[in-house]
Order: structure tokens, then C-alpha cells, then sequence
């Protein structure tokens, strides 16, 4: 598999088992801006309990790493911040799961989702706006000068996409004014 197409690894078994996800971080920045190396792909998910007793059989153990299943619930239970991570075990390519719990912008991304069409795989991307927010808090969290670029590539490429007005309102609401104004300069 090329390697820009790995996040395909996580996907595929999403897609047939039906789980409700949205692509966001570097993969989600690259659809909407420009592409760049990446070694992992995050995902905003939904999992009821029903879907993480599935994930062994969606992942198996002889693919796929995973964290034990009560970790993953102990996860899931948080309202939110919950996050586990599985990685692909003969590339290495890691997956971040971000839970949805009461996470209003998750509950956004979700509402607002878009699916896409890339490789013959039907993928569910976060907004644009929701990508943006996140990596202005990953900014806030660790400076990482990637965050920041991704954001600019985004506003590059799709900044007439973008709704404005809902993008202001988030950075507003989580506190993140400061790292918009740098983004943008």
C-alpha cells in the first residue's frame, strides 16, 4: 500500500463494520489543505458498548494492536478527553481514537461530517472548522509549528469552504483567540 494511503488500514474495517467516525487532524488537514508526511491518522468515533466488544473482531490481534477492552470503556465512560490508539502491526501506522463523550465539538464534527470519495473508499471527514479548532488547541497544548502550517495550507486551500462564522464562534468558545490571530499572521 502507498504510503500516503495507510490511514486506508483503519478505514476499510470501519467502513464494513459500519462504526461512526470522522477523519480529523494531519490526514483531515491534508484533504483540505496540502499534503505532508504523516505517521498517524486521528478519528473523532462513536462507540456504544456493543461497538467496542466488537473491535477484536474489527481489528484482530493478528493485525492490528489494541488496547485491552476495559481500558478502552474506562476511555469511552469520560466525558470527556477519552482517547486510545491502535497501531497496524506489520507498517506501524498508528491510529488516534478520539471519543466522542460530551465533547460539544465532537457532537458538532459529527453533525457536519463530510463524506468524500478517495481510492474507491468512502471516508467521513471532521469540517474544516472543526480540524482548525483542534489543531489551534494541539498549538495551545505543545506549539507545534506542524499545527499551525496545517492551518495555514488549510486557509490556503479551502478558506472560501470554511463557514466563518461557526469557525469564530469555536475559537471563541474554547478560549482560543490568541493562537487564531497567530495562525494568521
Amino acid at each position: 500500500m502507498p504510503e500516503p494511503e495507510l490511514f486506508l488500514l483503519f478505514v476499510r474495517p470501519m467502513n464494513r463494520s459500519a462504526l461512526r467516525y470522522a477523519i480529523s487532524g494531519s490526514v483531515a488537514a491534508i484533504f483540505y489543505g496540502e499534503p505532508r508526511l504523516t505517521h498517524d491518522v486521528d478519528f473523532v468515533i462513536f462507540l456504544n458498548e456493543r461497538d467496542i466488544e466488537r473491535l477484536p473482531e474489527i481489528f484482530p490481534a493478528n493485525e492490528f494492536y489494541l488496547p485491552p477492552l476495559e481500558m478502552i470503556k474506562t476511555e469511552a465512560a469520560r466525558d470527556n478527553k477519552g482517547m486510545f490508539n491502535s497501531i497496524h502491526m506489520e507498517t506501524g501506522f498508528k491510529a488516534d481514537f478520539y471519543l466522542t463523550g460530551r465533547d460539544e465539538l465532537n457532537a458538532w464534527a459529527f453533525r457536519f461530517r463530510r463524506q468524500i470519495e478517495f481510492a474507491d473508499e468512502k471516508l467521513w471527514l471532521a469540517p474544516p472548522e472543526c480540524v482548525i479548532a483542534r489543531k489551534l488547541e494541539f498549538y495551545r497544548e505543545g506549539h507545534g509549528d506542524k499545527h499551525l502550517r496545517d492551518i495555514r495550507a488549510i486557509l490556503a486551500v479551502s478558506g472560501e469552504q470554511l463557514d466563518r462564522g461557526a469557525l469564530v464562534d469555536w475559537i471563541e468558545r474554547l478560549g482560543l483567540r490568541a493562537e487564531w490571530q497567530l495562525a494568521q499572521s
